[in-house]
């Protein structure tokens, strides 16, 4: 099972680099069903045993998510981008459109409110599938730190007073209705303007969004020695004055000082564990004498944790001045 989900991975990767690439070539089954070395119809039947759904309605909410960012993001005209993305005509784009979001691509544009988006599958995750590190190769010992200074912003959140890390946050979320994966992750897709959003116009499956730790004197004891409540969510601007979803909040973030843990890219089946015990390390070592400072863990104060290892693992903790 653990290849199948693996070699599914390979698949959900293509899907969207072609999709992105404007290229319908290789986005038929027969193509994918070829690279897995599988008939069509056993390719079909696994698709939908490991990932949920066929591959025809993944490959169409993949697309209209990709379509979504262009209606939202350019001017180009919407008979334009639906025949980028495979639509015969006009009305059969906004068909689906209105269909999947209910909401017509032209209303859309005039008012971007926030919407549930297909967010990029991910089937294969060795750590959650209760896999190690593939060996103990490690590329570098060095956490780096610094002070910095952030300006003034906005936070839009969920949170979990009892969760304890990233994958028990999401299975308790589960239960919670309207605040499950697919539903959060593909809301926070769908705003614009999003501090930390490098995606550009890629229907991206997480860029801009983040964990967070907030002081909580009712929150879960950590092992960093205080209470916190952990979230989910996006920073945005600080005059964001969009439409916030229902299940969702929005907590203002003034300009603070924050002590940055900071380990470069590493390859993630590899060394992901090794980097999370160098970053506890160097958080629970890190001397303060000399430096004026010591971490602030008032109640309100939001702790932010940057996770993509293709760029960097950064923990950013906010500290204050000793008197």
């Amino acid at each position: 099972m653990y290849e199948w989900e693996k070699s599914f991975q390979m698949i959900i990767n293509e899907i969207d680099k072609s999709i992105s690439n404007y290229s319908n070539e290789s986005l038929t089954l027969r193509f994918l069903s070829k690279k897995l070395g599988y008939s069509e119809f056993y390719t079909t039947k696994k698709f939908k045993e490991i990932l949920g759904m066929t591959f025809r309605d993944y490959l169409r909410q993949r697309k209209l998510a990709f379509a979504f960012k262009e209606v939202r993001d350019n001017n180009k005209s919407i008979i334009e981008i639906a025949f980028d993305y495979g639509f015969s005509s006009h009305e059969a784009f906004t068909r689906a459109f209105k269909s999947t979001f209910g909401i017509t691509p032209s209303d859309y544009r005039k008012d971007p409110i926030p919407i549930v988006l297909r967010t990029k599958l991910t089937p294969y995750d060795r750590y959650f599938l209760g896999l190690e590190e593939i060996g103990k190769i490690k590329k570098s010992d060095n956490v780096k730190t610094y002070f910095v200074t952030i300006s003034a912003h906005k936070f839009l959140y969920i949170e979990n007073k009892e969760s304890n890390g990233y994958w028990d946050f999401w299975d308790k979320q589960k239960d919670i209705k309207g605040q499950d994966y697919e539903t959060i992750c593909g809301l926070l897709d769908s705003v614009k303007g999003k501090l930390d959003d490098y995606s550009g116009e890629e229907a991206n499956s997480g860029s801009g969004q983040l964990m967070a730790y907030i002081s909580n004197p009712e929150g879960r004891l950590c092992d960093w020695g205080f209470s916190r409540t952990e979230c989910y969510g996006a920073r945005l601007p600080s005059n964001y004055q969009k439409a916030i979803p229902s299940q969702m909040k929005l907590m203002d973030i003034p300009e603070s000082e924050y002590l940055v843990f900071e380990h470069g890219e590493f390859d993630y089946e590899q060394e992901n564990r090794s980097v999370e015990e160098k970053m506890e390390i160097a958080m629970e070592t890190f001397d303060f004498n000399e430096t004026g400072y010591t971490y602030d863990t008032s109640v309100g104060r939001i702790m932010y944790f940057y996770f993509d290892p293709s760029k960097y693992w950064k923990y950013i903790r906010p500290v204050k001045k000793i008197k």
